[in-house]
């Protein structure tokens, strides 16, 4: 700032005032100020309005130290405060207007004369383009701003939607193993001294829960995790694997009968459904006194219906779940456009009602059925 002054200074010796030592003040106050301009824009901007204002009162040569006004103000804008900003740059001009048309015959250097009222507009239309510009940026910075927080905020709802996803997942698969495993050790444990060899079933039972736990569940979801953004190694369940629910389901002593055929269904929705029957009877199996259970798959006006019967009664054992497999069912079907209806049925048992928008798969087309 004070080398491009004496520069300026050089080019307009005898015109305007000598720079003495108020007037390097004035400069190093106009140019030490902007090194707040981003922590304090309001008083940064008055402060180097001001200065260049007496600067330019004293009659020094004219120089960058009207840069510092542009600087600072630009700094006001950008930072939104557009009040502060439009009124140092117009205290600015004012101060420019008296002193270049009416102060000059009373401020030094002697002998000035009156500025040309041409140069206004000159002036107007670069003020113009430098506050366009300041709102430009201002609004670019700001919608830079809105990106990067609609990104993070995007990053932390998909974060959420995985670890749902995922406990879900585990939830089904755990509570549905653990269910069978907890009536076969029951069993086990009863049978163990009166009937070995039925004991010794039970103890076979386990062994295949836990092994269809281990390799057809929890295992797939931690593959999920391990390789992200890679198919994973085994296909997801599907309705499919209904008669494997059906003999899991019989192993831990419900008889479970199955009517209607599944369509073919997109990865997604046939999983959801999949999930849907196994939370259904792992619930028959540990809250309700009924060994029997109905799963009834039909189709209809655009999608597929599941539901799920007990004839009850409810007994209000727990195999230690935390209450959410209702809530888990209510997600998938929700995530897909579905829609669950869950509750006692008027003679006394429970049923589960799940709705699912069809969607065609690769494979083929959907096969529709009417439900009965």
């Amino acid at each position: 700032m004070v080398v491009g002054t004496h520069l300026a200074a050089q080019d307009r010796q005898g015109e305007r005032a000598h720079l003495d030592v108020f007037a390097h003040v004035l400069l190093l106050v106009a140019a030490g100020a902007l090194l707040w301009r981003q922590r304090r824009p309001v008083p940064v901007a008055f402060v180097t309005a001001a200065a260049a204002t007496v600067y330019l009162g004293a009659g020094y040569p004219y120089g960058p130290v009207f840069l510092t006004v542009a600087v600072g103000c630009f700094g006001a804008l950008v930072a939104g405060r557009r009040v502060a900003a439009w009124t140092a740059v117009g205290m600015f001009w004012a101060g420019h207007v008296l002193v270049s048309h009416w102060l000059y015959r009373w401020l030094p250097p002697p002998g000035d004369a009156a500025a040309s009222w041409v140069q206004e507009p000159v002036i107007a239309t670069w003020v113009v383009a430098f506050v366009a510009v300041a709102e430009l940026v201002r609004v670019r910075r700001e919608q830079w701003a809105r990106e990067r927080a609609e990104r993070a905020q995007a990053a932390r709802r998909r974060a959420d939607e995985e670890r749902l996803r995922i406990a879900r997942e585990l939830h089904d698969v755990l509570a549905h193993s653990i269910s069978v495993i907890n009536v076969q050790a029951g069993v086990g444990l009863a049978l163990l001294d009166s009937d070995p060899e039925q004991a010794r079933t039970a103890l076979t039972t386990i062994k295949a829960a836990s092994k269809e736990a281990l390799g057809g569940g929890v295992r797939q979801v931690l593959d999920t995790l391990r390789t992200s953004g890679d198919a994973p190694r085994a296909p997801a369940p599907g309705l499919g694997r209904l008669p494997e629910l059906v003999e899991q389901a019989a192993s831990a002593g419900l008889a479970v009968t199955v009517e209607g055929a599944a369509p073919r269904l997109a990865p997604g929705t046939d999983l959801a459904a999949f999930r849907i029957v196994q939370e259904a009877l792992t619930n028959v199996v540990r809250h309700s006194g009924s060994r029997q259970a109905r799963v009834h798959v039909g189709t209809g006006a655009g999608a597929l219906r599941l539901r799920i019967d007990d004839d009850g009664p409810a007994t209000g054992a727990d195999a230690g779940g935390g209450g959410n497999g209702l809530a888990g069912m209510r997600e998938r079907a929700a995530a897909l456009g579905g829609t669950i209806e869950a509750g006692a049925r008027a003679d006394g048992g429970f049923r589960v009602l799940a709705v699912l928008p069809l969607r065609a798969s690769s494979g083929g087309t959907v096969e529709r059925r009417e439900d009965r």
